[in-house]
């Protein structure tokens, strides 16, 4: 182990030695591996990482960095677009070996680690035929994805993520350890259902899963641009009486090379049908598609972990990237012209959007049972970009902000944090007001005061307290 001049050569042994896991510094030949998050645009430079072994190494990490007045950041799967996972000469404390699954088949119960990704998840609870509601980027780390809310290819069928979050174990950044549930702690259970990392680290989730089939019934509906304004008019008026089962994600994007489907933007009407019931499936599709034929369809049947792994390669590591979103009332002509217009201005593989149709289960928890902010839109669009030439930043992200601000008219105003790069505009890049609200920001600032009042783990969408630190 390499050594800085501060917090001091005999500090850091000392530090080192009380750990299970590895501690990294600059002096490390993996330094730069350890320091690297998913996002190229986020480069920053920690002091110290340190790589948990176990859940003993979090109190052992969190006590240093409150001892030696270090920016702290938490990182579980360091898929987080806006680079939370990392700080400038600050501790990282990387909980991506903390990643067991287990599955209760009986009960339907699994307990993961912080440092779970959702293909791990899914290949241990797939091999039970049960699912837990998840994203749809295979590579994304459990934990700040449930953290934030959780929209995948199960919201409608069976909610948000955190709408199975069932109890969590947590260390305070005071080092406290906690256990909240349904009966202990539950205020603290709801902040975390949409609150982010703002009160404790949390060392372990409980979820409640449910029945998948072996096979599902779900494929991807393609149109050329010619095409793009008759299929999103069919799919506002299909989307108003879609059941449960069906979950639908529409997305414009130029196609990879390996598609095959040439270099111009397509619209992409991707669905999953999470019942066994597969006639019923394709009657509900086919009740679309005689309105809108595509160009080109792909359906076939598929496992839950190849879907949800399916568009992995789409999303590298290392790649820059710079997201914008916003809830948005209804797929009107005027906000199908936006969409038109600007689907068809891109050019360039990687930036793309995806139209997520809300409701179903989703829509029907009661909208103060979890943190999580807005639950009354049908739509929900997340603009976002990938791309490797840095000399190409300021225009891909003025074409993100330019499209997020024209949909601002047709917008509820609810922005979903797992899906934004934050604001630098703002003084903590995040508008916790305009996103959760004044009641439940009361309700998040109560937490935060009592179970992080020196706001120490503030290297999130953060929650502010008055003369707390940051």
């Amino acid at each position: 182990m390499g050594t800085q001049d501060f917090p001091g050569a005999s500090s850091l042994r000392t530090l080192s030695a009380s750990l299970h896991g590895t501690l990294v510094t600059a002096a490390d030949t993996e330094y730069d591996e350890a320091r690297t998050v998913w996002n190229a645009m986020i480069d920053r430079r920690p002091l110290l990482v340190i790589r948990a072994a176990d859940v003993a190494d979090v109190p052992v990490a969190l006590t240093f960095a409150r001892e030696n007045n270090l920016p702290l950041a938490i990182r579980g799967g360091g898929h987080n677009v806006a680079g939370h996972g990392t700080v400038d000469k600050g501790l990282v404390l990387d909980l991506r070996a903390l990643n067991t699954v287990h599955v209760d088949p009986a009960s339907r119960v699994v307990r993961t680690g912080p440092g779970t990704l959702l293909g791990e998840l899914d290949r241990a609870t797939s091999a039970h035929s049960l699912a837990v509601p998840v994203g749809v980027v295979s590579q994304t780390g459990v934990a700040g994805l449930c953290l934030g809310g959780g929209f995948g290819w199960l919201t409608r069928t069976h909610g948000l993520t955190v709408d199975n979050l069932l109890a969590v174990d947590l260390v305070t950044a005071e080092g406290e350890e906690l256990h909240a549930d349904a009966e202990t702690n539950p205020d603290l259970l709801w902040g975390l259902t949409g609150g982010g990392g703002n009160f404790g680290v949390v060392t372990d989730f409980t979820f409640r899963a449910h029945p998948m089939p072996e096979n599902l019934y779900a494929g991807n509906l393609i149109y050329r641009a010619e095409h793009w304004t008759q299929a999103l008019r069919a799919l506002r008026d299909w989307s108003t009486g879609l059941p449960d089962q069906m979950t639908v994600i529409a997305t414009v994007l130029v196609p990879p090379a390996d598609w095959d489907l040439g270099s111009k933007s397509i619209l992409v009407v991707g669905f999953l049908w999470a019942d066994p019931d597969q006639a019923a499936g394709a009657a509900c599709v086919e009740a679309f598609t005689t309105v809108a034929p595509p160009d080109e369809q792909d359906i076939s049947p598929v496992s839950w972990p190849a879907w949800q792994s399916a568009m992995d390669s789409l999303f590298p590591k290392g790649v820059r990237a710079y997201w914008k979103n916003t809830a948005f009332d209804a797929l009107s002509d005027g906000a199908i012209d936006v969409l038109v217009a600007h689907g068809t201005q891109l050019d360039w593989p990687g930036t793309a959007f995806d139209i997520h149709v809300m409701g179903g289960s989703m829509g029907r928890v009661p909208a103060d049972a979890t943190a999580f902010p807005d639950r009354s839109s049908p739509f929900w669009i997340n603009i976002y970009g990938f791309w490797n030439d840095a000399t190409r930043d300021n225009h891909h992200v003025a074409f993100i902000r330019g499209f997020h601000r024209e949909m601002q008219r047709f917008s509820s105003g609810g922005e979903y944090v797992n899906f934004s790069s934050g604001d630098e505009s703002l003084p903590h890049g995040f508008d916790a007001l305009g996103v959760y609200g004044a009641e439940k920001l009361a309700r998040l600032t109560a937490l935060k005061r009592r179970y992080d009042p020196h706001n120490r783990l503030r290297l999130n969408h953060n929650i502010t307290l008055p003369h707390a630190g940051g």
